[in-house]
């Protein structure tokens, strides 16, 4: 039993070293890839929390946007890496509409948007400035989403937010066939406690041009059937 023990006790020490080594490696690295993750706000809505339109009024029925978000391998992501470089909203008025369209916030305390994206920059983005500067770090959000295209390639395989249950399966071999790697599907419950689809990852390399088989997928607790709200 002593020899059990033992045997235990080295074994977890050696995994903390292992995870911290894995942990340094990736600071020294920055970081090993993107998360890009688009929501549906069909499944942001039909919640007990609820939402509220921005100022712009209410946004057409597509995914958007949540975050462009930097990851390492064993599953730490550096945030809030530069504090002497704020949010500058001038550096992002050329890209202010297209903000609004397909990255708005649907929070309560939602506005115009500027919040949102005043966070997603100071947590995410400074983390990226040796790839990406502000300007260019929201410019390549919006460009990921058009080449990704979530919803015409759902609709294509008559997968459609219109209340109904598919497979999961399903969902995300369409998806996949679109963007060509595997990626992962996020669940919330509806006001009913159902599960429908609320978030979607896709990972992109360290250079955010291409997309990329994610060395990290979380185990996905959506259930088999999930439902796909309309908004």
């Amino acid at each position: 039993m002593k020899s059990m023990g033992s045997f235990f006790f080295f074994f977890n020490v050696s995994l903390v070293l292992l995870l911290q080594y894995l942990s340094v490696l990736c600071v020294s690295q920055d970081f090993d890839f993107f998360n890009f993750v688009q929501e549906w706000p069909g499944s942001y809505c039909d919640t007990q929390k609820s939402c509220c339109y921005p100022a712009t009024g209410k946004r057409e029925a597509d995914f958007g946007i949540r975050g462009l978000c930097l990851n390492c391998n064993d599953g730490s992501y550096p945030s809030n890496c530069d504090s002497s470089n704020p949010f500058k909203q001038s550096d992002i008025l050329a890209l202010t509409s297209s903000l609004q369209k397909d990255w708005p916030t649907l929070a309560c305390r939602s506005g115009n948007g500027i919040e949102l994206w005043s966070h997603e920059w100071e947590k995410h983005g400074t983390c990226s400035e040796s790839v990406l500067q502000q300007h260019n770090y929201f410019k390549t959000a919006l460009s990921l989403k058009q080449r990704s295209n979530l919803l015409q390639a759902l609709n294509s395989a008559r997968i459609e937010a219109n209340g109904r249950s598919y497979s999961l399966r399903s969902m995300k071999g369409t998806i996949k066939e679109g963007i060509g790697y595997a990626l992962f599907i996020e669940c919330n419950k509806d006001s009913s406690g159902n599960s429908q689809l609320y978030q979607v990852y896709l990972c992109v390399d360290t250079s955010a041009s291409n997309f990329t088989e994610s060395p990290v997928l979380p185990k996905c607790k959506c259930g088999s059937q999930i439902q796909f709200p309309s908004f």
